[in-house]
């Protein structure tokens, strides 16, 4: 933190009405065994009360909040010669994570001991866990009720966060994980020994500091940065299958591949297979013979990371699956979408997963703002491939990219569905849609307005679009909009 985070950060504890079960002020006192319980307590009740991280501040009054100074210096004071803060973390059981601030507020020293919550166990201190009940420090397990509930906080805890292996060597860690490909990600230069690489890996909360020097590797290490996805049996039914098939049915299998790298480590190459495995149409410019993709690769590109980031974790011995048809390409993720399909281009993304997809925005894998279903639209709109399909059945979500097909041989569903499509991605982009419009985008010459027309009052009479002026009688320069706007 800068100094002026630290002194905001102080101004918002300070501005507490009491102490609180995730705030402990003090002045002067610095007694070790204190600190340890209240790091324990203060870590537990954070976790108990769903906030990341708890203080204790030395050098507010702990009436009434006045900014008085303190005289401790964590960094210089010592248990029986060896240093408070390694003494600290040699007693706390799984390690804690706390963070030591020093710094000075209009001439007078504050500290702040910034503690994240506990993950998946209570903290203890000395073999026993304690908690905050108001502003008072107990041990935990003369309060069953609170007790109880803290394990079912922790059972909660996200997927992502949860140890994937534990107490692992630091040696394990770069053994287990693809460092090099995190680093090369986020245009960062290699640290030069393996602290400089643990540091960043536990800051990006891939691998967290454990007993012993020990580390436990996240679920989102695992997920992102595996070198083996074998190595971790929480996420090793996760891996990415691809299927080709022979035709347009599941009879016969030509050829299946199953990921064994991290997410992270292994999309590019994973996109770079898809598109190998993909058909190709061959056309002639300035007479030149040119290969061309059949569907586009950003299209693929955005429905493979959305199947990756908006699966449901919680569903056991299943992930995605990519399967290549003659005819089409079908992706599947496990777990129901949040949005209702219908809405897939307009709403904003909501993920199960907000660990994962943070983390794959900031890799550029996929969209930050939402658009993503709006490229594959577009996209799909510009190679004039049919209208993608988005089901949901149970348990899973499917997007479907069809091949090349003439008008001629779509049914109503098709049709209805490109029309629903186009209004949407047009209007989304401050454009509604016309007769005129809708024949571009499906390639019906302009003596055939008509079908332009039944197509769109298909569309119409199934709800999905709506006259933008339904006072107006000009069928020429109608103007249309989908159903929500």
């Amino acid at each position: 933190m800068t100094t002026a985070d630290l002194q905001a950060l102080l101004a918002e504890l300070t501005s507490l009405p009491n102490e609180t079960e995730w705030a402990e002020f003090k002045h002067n006192n610095a007694d070790p065994e204190e600190i340890g319980e209240y790091i324990s307590a203060l870590a537990n009740a954070s976790a108990l009360h769903g906030r990341e991280c708890a203080y204790i501040v030395w050098g507010v009054e702990d009436s009434g909040h006045a900014i008085v100074g303190t005289s401790f210096k964590p960094r210089h004071a010592k248990v029986g010669g060896e240093e408070l803060e390694n003494w600290l973390v040699r007693l706390l059981h799984p390690r804690a994570e706390f963070i030591i601030h020093e710094f000075d507020s209009d001439g007078r020293s504050i500290v702040i001991f910034e503690i994240r919550r506990c993950l998946h166990t209570p903290i203890r201190f000395r073999e026993t866990e304690y908690i905050r009940v108001g502003s008072y420090k107990k041990k935990l397990r003369d309060f069953p009720e609170k007790e109880r509930f803290l394990w079912a906080q922790l059972s909660a805890v996200p997927f992502e966060r949860r140890p994937a292996a534990t107490s692992v060597t630091s040696d394990d860690v770069v053994r287990l994980l693809d460092y090099p490909a995190y680093f090369e990600l986020m245009h960062q230069n290699l640290p030069a020994d393996k602290a400089g690489i643990l540091e960043r890996l536990a800051k990006e909360k891939l691998v967290v500091a454990a007993d012993n020097d020990r580390w436990d590797v996240t679920n989102l290490g695992a997920l992102l940065f595996a070198k083996h996805v074998e190595d971790f049996e929480s996420v090793s039914r996760k891996a990415v299958r691809v299927i080709n098939y022979k035709s347009n049915d599941r009879i016969d299998v030509v050829k299946e591949r199953v990921g064994t790298r991290g997410y992270a480590a292994a999309f590019q190459r994973l996109i770079s297979y898809l598109n190998d495995q993909l058909p190709r149409n061959e056309q002639i410019v300035s007479a030149l013979r040119k290969e061309v993709r059949v569907y586009p690769e950003i299209a693929i590109r955005e429905l493979v990371a959305n199947a990756l980031i908006h699966q449901d974790f919680s569903l056991k011995g299943d992930g995605p699956m990519i399967e290549i048809f003659s005819d089409r390409i079908e992706i599947t993720n496990p777990g129901r979408p949040l949005i209702d399909v219908l809405r897939f281009i307009d709403e904003p993304p909501q993920s199960r997963n907000e660990a994962f997809a943070s983390f794959m925005r900031r890799l550029n894998v996929c969209e930050e703002r939402g658009s993503g279903i709006d490229k594959v639209i577009f996209q799909v709109e510009f190679y004039q491939l049919p209208a993608p399909n988005f089901l949901v059945t149970e348990n899973h979500t499917k997007a479907i990219l069809f091949a090349p097909r003439k008008l001629s041989s779509m049914d109503r569903k098709d049709k209805i569905r490109a029309c629903y499509q186009h209004a949407a991605l047009l209007y989304v982009s401050n454009q509604m849609m016309t007769n005129a419009s809708l024949r571009k985008r499906l390639s019906i010459e302009e003596k055939n307005y008509a079908i332009a027309s039944r197509i769109i009052a298909d569309t119409i009479h199934e709800n999905l679009v709506k006259p933008y002026d339904p006072e107006s009688f000009s069928r020429k320069h109608a103007r249309y909009v989908p159903f929500w706007a």
